[in-house]
């Protein structure tokens, strides 16, 4: 875990750096198509998601996803365990822009839709992806 979130630091400042050097169009050799490349690619979203989900979901839905967070003892019901979740990435991003009382669950769930960007939704929904169990 140390080395993956070593892995996001190193990451995160690249793609933060991506469009200075892309803009100034001064990156030698063509770096420029290089950083927009990683921006786009499957390996910079998951870096993005996983800062947008430790900055808007963990403190319900806990470091794991398990709904273990800090949080998630001031609700019932409780969070969701997304790492045991059977929803789809669709359904997923829906109660991330509406919230959960927008789907008929849990009052407690805030609608981030207007708070995150679309980028930023189908990022953090491509990290729970990848934080489910048998994933």
């Amino acid at each position: 875990m140390i080395g993956f979130l070593r892995g996001v630091i190193v990451a995160a400042g690249i793609v933060a750096a991506g469009p200075a050097v892309a803009d100034t169009g001064s990156a030698p050799g063509g770096g420029e198509s290089v950083i927009r490349a990683f921006k786009d690619s499957e390996e910079a979203a998951m870096i993005r998601g996983s800062a947008v989900y430790k900055t808007y979901c963990q403190l319900c839905h806990g470091a794991e996803g398990q709904g273990n967070g800090r949080a998630a003892r001031l609700y019932t019901p409780k969070p969701a365990n997304l790492i045991q979740s059977q929803m789809n990435d669709q359904y997923k991003e829906l109660i991330v822009r509406r919230g959960g009382e927008g789907v008929g669950r849990s009052k407690f769930m805030p609608p981030w839709g207007e708070q995150l960007t679309d980028e930023q939704i189908s990022d953090v929904v491509m990290f729970m992806r990848s934080i489910r169990k048998g994933d």
